[in-house]
């Protein structure tokens, strides 16, 4: 074998061991935050009525598909009981934080917080329309689950302001909720609890925030969208939507 030919030769197998060690790396970086999701779903303090909502919700694959890790500062929008807080404290860890939001404060849902598993759990209760989120730029994910309807639309705007000034540069604004017909606007809020995909791009892309991505996890393309989703529960279509702050 000539001299040039095994240079490349080793040229080659150098660039086929750095690929096969990029790889493996990149393997167990994605098994390791499936067992995170895994852990924080399987944490004894959730309560069934929690763990009976998960087959539906899909928490694991929303949080892969929002990439939220370990150490991350995240907020709870409307966290009620704390569904999504009690999984987030668990992925995000002692070194993350998780603040807590509720319109107003209620110790039935406060004082879950109190047991050392949830120290990272900040509670900012109080009117939406001004969060008490930091304005520091510090946050790496917030998210409002299926009560994005509920609100107002002259809440809507000034919150979804305070959460672009709450998130890092390129952190992620989630918004999941109960899909209307298309064109319905705001028309199903009250009614069916459900809200027009379009309408809120259009709202939280008005507020300085760029659509990057769209989930389908949750989509039931059968549903008609014309039944109230609290009455006949789970059996809705459902958008999950990423906003990133530029």
């Amino acid at each position: 074998m000539g001299k040039h030919t095994l240079i490349r030769s080793y040229v080659v197998l150098g660039i086929l061991s750095t690929l096969f060690v990029a790889a493996c790396s990149t393997a167990e970086r994605s098994e390791e935050k499936s067992q995170d999701y895994a852990a924080a779903l399987t944490n004894s303090e959730r309560p069934d009525t929690e763990r009976s909502l998960d087959p539906t919700r899909k928490p694991s694959e929303v949080l892969a598909f929002y990439g939220v890790k370990k150490g991350d500062k995240v907020a709870d929008i409307w966290a009620a009981r704390g569904y999504y807080t009690a999984i987030l404290s668990q992925v995000v860890g002692p070194q993350g934080a998780v603040y807590s939001a509720n319109p107003s404060s209620r110790p039935e849902f406060t004082d879950r917080w109190k047991q050392p598993i949830y120290a990272n759990v900040r509670i900012v209760d109080g009117p939406f329309d001004k969060i008490e989120l930091p304005q520091d730029g510090s946050l790496d994910f917030v998210i409002i689950h299926l009560n994005y309807h509920d609100l107002d639309p002259a809440v809507r705007v000034p919150m979804n302001k305070r959460i672009l000034g709450a998130l890092k540069r390129g952190g992620i604004y989630a918004v999941v909720d109960h899909s209307a017909k298309d064109g319905t606007g705001n028309e199903a809020a009250k009614t069916l609890h459900r809200i027009d995909k379009a309408l809120v791009i259009k709202e939280v892309t008005g507020s300085g925030f760029k659509l990057a991505k769209e989930g389908d996890m949750l989509r039931r393309p059968e549903d008609p969208r014309d039944f109230n989703v609290n009455k006949e529960r789970n059996k809705d279509d459902r958008f999950v939507l990423a906003f990133q702050k530029p």
